[in-house]
């Protein structure tokens, strides 16, 4: 009987705990919705109420987690006899927590309206191709991480404190190695792709109008499988995703000249989307019903993107639907479009319009000059001429301009350094997880040509999603290929493929 009354009070004290938990993560949800519009539709002049709304939910989110009473239930639960599941949960809202309580609320109020003001200023030094305009924001926003990260742990690297806010589990040295093998592996590649005379197809010419671009964008969604019930298409300046089970958005951008980024653009989204909508329904709000960090996140949407949607299956697939809505590609065959999504371009600057190859050289030059901004070793106004020298040194390449160069991407104003290198772990698991799903799918590209997801999505949902943070991500790995992390697989596949297609 004692032991059947402990049973019961353990399940109501972590009943109790799980609606603390709850009521956490819809905090968290609402200022993602906030987020979401400030970049989709909010007015101009709505910022200085935004940043207000979202100051003021981060501090309740922040009391939240480092109250007393989160720490009472903490203490308590890691003393029950709790089952794998229960145990995960208290292991990830304990790691939030012990983060959490050591940062003044103050200075999370101040993150996040720092942040939110700063998207208008990064927009606007963007448009206006001027790096002063938002580099008096960047400096304060390094100085509030880099006091935030002492906070965290003052006899740790700061990058590394920050890093593992976006994964916390494969450590920063993983990211290092990592990057460094493929800057050992990828160079080379690039240099003989540019040293071959083989020349890809370029069927797309002239220009093709955002309307109907928008019109493939939702052709594309079907195709995969997209719940629109459960999500929406927009346009955002910086394309991403975001969301919850029950309602996960994608956003895309359009340029006349390029309705091949576009698409590339969109599938990425609708992976991430895809993995938000595979987390178990009957666990939201808990961290079993959310995604295992970014690495996990991105080398869901690295798989769609690259493994099936630059794929010569897919675009058997998909280009009839392309030509319907664009007659003038009625000469193209899905060899073209083929070519032409997997170009190895010698002058792009631009991150999100790279292909696989080089682009894991502009995560190592924003990882490199992330890394020098925390420790100190580079002042923000040296930004851009860093920037643009690592360019040259990596790619071969300089801008002209800042809003080609250092201003590109919005992952700053959002406070987010450390970010970045989870792309690159992304897409080298990505390639891990691909190939494990062919062993298991029978003819899987097969599948892909006739435009039969259903085995993928359920292997991925199988593997990875419903899994939620149950694991950690050197655990779900293991779990879901039987090996350890390792870009030996993204290696092997980028030589196949690129050998085969430069004829090396």
């Amino acid at each position: 009987m004692a032991t059947e009354a402990a049973t019961d009070e353990t399940g109501e004290l972590y009943e109790e705990f799980l609606s603390t938990v709850q009521r956490l993560s819809n905090v968290g949800y609402a200022q993602q919705v906030l987020n979401w519009d400030q970049e989709v539709m909010m007015p101009e002049e709505g910022t200085r109420a935004r940043s207000q709304q979202l100051s003021a939910l981060s501090a309740v989110g922040h009391e939240l987690l480092t109250s007393e009473e989160m720490a009472g239930y903490l203490d308590d639960l890691e003393a029950a006899d709790l089952d794998p599941e229960q145990e995960a949960v208290v292991r990830e809202i304990r790691r939030k927590h012990e983060r959490a309580t050591r940062v003044p609320t103050e200075l999370v109020q101040e993150i996040s309206e720092t942040t939110s003001e700063a998207h208008p200023k990064w927009k606007q030094a963007k448009a206006e191709d001027d790096f002063s305009i938002f580099a008096p924001t960047l400096e304060k926003l390094v100085e509030l991480k880099k006091e935030y990260a002492e906070y965290i742990d003052p006899d740790k690297d700061p990058y590394a404190v920050l890093f593992e806010d976006y994964e916390p589990y494969l450590g920063l040295d993983t990211a290092e190695e990592t990057l460094a093998q493929l800057r050992e592996e990828l160079v080379p590649l690039i240099e003989d792709i540019r040293e071959s005379d083989v020349e890809l197809a370029t069927p797309f010419e002239g220009e093709f109008d955002d309307e109907t671009q928008e019109e493939l964008a939702r052709d594309v969604l079907d195709t995969l499988g997209y719940d629109w019930d459960r999500g929406r298409l927009d346009t955002a300046p910086h394309p991403f995703s975001t969301g919850t089970q029950f309602d996960a958005r994608v956003t895309t951008r359009f340029n006349p000249a390029d309705p091949l980024g576009a698409l590339t653009s969109t599938i990425h989204e609708f992976g991430h989307a895809s993995y938000t909508l595979g987390l178990p329904d009957e666990h939201y709000g808990t961290p079993l019903g959310e995604a295992r960090d970014l690495t996990v996140h991105e080398s869901q949407s690295r798989l769609w993107e690259n493994h099936v949607g630059r794929s010569e299956a897919f675009w058997e697939r998909f280009l009839p639907a392309m030509k319907e809505r664009f007659p003038q590609l009625e000469d193209a065959t899905p060899r073209d479009v083929y070519e032409a999504a997997n170009t190895v371009k010698e002058d792009n600057l631009i991150r999100v319009e790279a292909d696989e190859l080089t682009y894991h050289m502009h995560i190592v030059v924003r990882f490199e000059i992330e890394r020098e901004l925390i420790s100190g070793d580079l002042d923000v106004e040296d930004v851009p001429e860093a920037w643009n020298d690592k360019y040259e040194e990596y790619l071969g390449i300089r801008p002209e301009t800042d809003a080609e160069g250092c201003l590109q991407d919005i992952h700053w104003s959002h406070g987010s350094f450390g970010y970045f290198s989870t792309y690159s772990l992304g897409s080298v698991l990505a390639a891990q997880l691909y190939d494990a799903a062919e062993d298991d799918i029978d003819d899987l590209e097969a599948k892909v040509r006739e435009g039969d997801f259903e085995e993928l999505h359920a292997w991925l949902t199988d593997k990875v999603h419903r899994h939620g943070k149950r694991y950690t991500t050197d655990d779900l790995v293991r779990e879901a290929t039987g090996e350890d992390f390792t870009a030996d697989y993204f290696v092997d596949y980028v030589e196949s493929k690129y050998g085969a297609l430069y004829d090396l």
